[in-house]
């Protein structure tokens, strides 16, 4: 920087710039820029991590943002400087989230963004290109994707942080050994319509996650659950999807699967933080564990300490807890008295088969074939305890019924927790989308068949948000 050299800080290269932050009990900065970064207030109601695509509220005119036309970019973080009077000579944009933050740092030819331009699809690729020209002082050709889609998506509703939509990509090795996306209703994703009662091809990963890339969609999620036998890593063919997807497709990638503790035919131990740092490595953004987050849960809640050693405080402590996504599986178990129950009971939507009119939630292992003496609301609380930076919500009664987001569960879990939870199961319609975010504290919604089978496009479930007021990047 102080040779003069054009400088780019992204996420924590921008908080590095200021003279210290709070985070891990304290770190100095650099002291560049006057003030100091600190945890986003969560007495204020708001999910922490903040996690998605936010606007930008201009403060100074900078050829970095000189495209911006109202686009919102994706910010993935708990900590955050605040704009003052000291440091606004160098505040070139802020954002919104509970307070306004600093979102864009300019003073000469250094720059920095607490957003990740590489993650927010073209116009973060715009901003790349506009600080690279800036040092060239040429008129590069823009890359072919930008010349693609920086008329796509530029717009959203209001402002603010918006609410995401995630399309999701279940993926396994069909009988063939080539890996496909697949879907099942309620985990079931043999299709009984076939002779040999194959898998169902839906598709090939990488090819259907760049379409949904183009189509608009806030993030794109690989589920692998193909059932480990031996050793996940050897999963070559899956660790070159990711590597392909991460090519071409700008907005974050979520990859969950196997990530657990493992040891392979050599008699060697591998770590779950080693399996997850091997999808990072590939590409992956954030990381979903499942079966190994419930062990590690029930272990919490037996002992009530954290000793260090699973896979959530692992991988969080080591990449961040915005890495780290725990997807849980419940079903509904229907009581007839939740005074009876141990467990957290909500009002059933339906009776059960014997006219119970509660019911609780129990968390699964092992695809939903082994349940766990555990609640979501249990297992959610104490996932966030041991470092978890948001939860994927599943419901194996919701799975591939398309009525509609099981609203009961997700209101509870999102009632209990501070990070963020994204719905998943049940969605059939652009309406359902709508209805969760209305009804709910998600900040996200994922859905996966109706995405495949083109029933429901991406565009018309966010014109269907955007029409109905919802904060969206469309």
């Amino acid at each position: 920087m102080q040779s003069g050299k054009p400088f780019l800080g992204i996420c924590l290269g921008l908080q590095l710039m200021f003279e210290g932050s709070t985070e891990s009990g304290g770190v100095e900065g650099l002291g560049i820029v006057p003030g100091a970064v600190s945890e986003f207030d969560r007495l204020k109601g708001l999910p922490v991590p903040h996690i998605g695509w936010n606007s930008l509220q201009e403060r100074q005119q900078s050829r970095l943002l000189a495209d911006n036309q109202g686009q919102r970019f994706y910010f993935v973080h708990s900590y955050r400087a605040t704009p003052s009077e000291h440091n606004k000579d160098w505040v070139l944009a802020s954002s919104h989230y509970g307070e306004d933050f600093v979102a864009a740092l300019q003073k000469g030819d250094t720059y920095a963004t607490q957003f990740h331009p590489e993650k927010s699809g073209a116009a973060g690729l715009v901003v790349l290109k506009n600080f690279f020209e800036s040092y060239t002082q040429k008129e590069a050709d823009p890359a072919p994707i930008v010349r693609q889609l920086e008329q796509q998506h530029v717009n959203g509703t209001s402002q603010g942080l918006a609410k995401r939509v995630i399309a999701c990509l279940d993926v396994r090795a069909n009988d063939a050994g080539d890996l496909v996306v697949t879907k099942g209703d309620q985990y079931d994703v043999r299709d009984k319509g076939t002779a040999g009662n194959d898998v169902r091809n839906l598709g090939l990963p990488v090819q259907l996650a760049g379409r949904y890339f183009v189509e608009g969609a806030d993030e794109v999620t690989f589920l692998n659950i193909t059932g480990f036998r031996d050793f996940p890593l050897g999963d070559l063919p899956m660790l070159e999807v990711v590597r392909q997807a991460s090519e071409g497709v700008f907005v974050p990638l979520t990859v969950g699967g196997g990530i657990r503790e493992f040891t392979d035919a050599d008699g060697k131990r591998w770590s779950a933080l080693e399996v997850a740092s091997e999808y990072f490595r590939s590409g992956a953004d954030k990381v979903s564990i499942g079966g190994d987050a419930v062990f590690a849960a029930e272990e919490y809640r037996r002992t009530g300490q954290k000793t260090g050693t699973s896979s959530i405080e692992q991988i969080s402590w080591h990449y961040g807890a915005q890495a780290l996504v725990v997807s849980i599986d419940p079903k509904r178990v229907y009581v007839a008295d939740p005074a009876q129950c141990s467990h957290n009971t909500v009002k059933a939507r339906q009776q059960g088969p014997n006219g119970e009119e509660y019911c609780w939630y129990q968390c699964t292992v092992k695809g939903g074939r082994e349940g766990r003496d555990i609640d979501a609301v249990q297992l959610a609380q104490a996932v966030e305890a041991l470092g978890a930076g948001e939860i994927l919500l599943n419901s194996i009664d919701a799975d591939g019924a398309c009525s509609g987001f099981d609203l009961e569960l997700i209101q509870a879990v999102s009632d209990a927790v501070t990070i963020p939870v994204i719905a998943s199961s049940g969605a059939g319609s652009p309406e359902h989308f709508t209805q969760v975010f209305n009804n709910t504290k998600a900040s996200a919604a994922l859905a996966a068949g109706i995405f495949h089978r083109q029933e429901v496009a991406i565009s018309d479930v966010k014109s269907h948000m955007a029409a109905d007021g919802l904060p969206t990047r469309t």
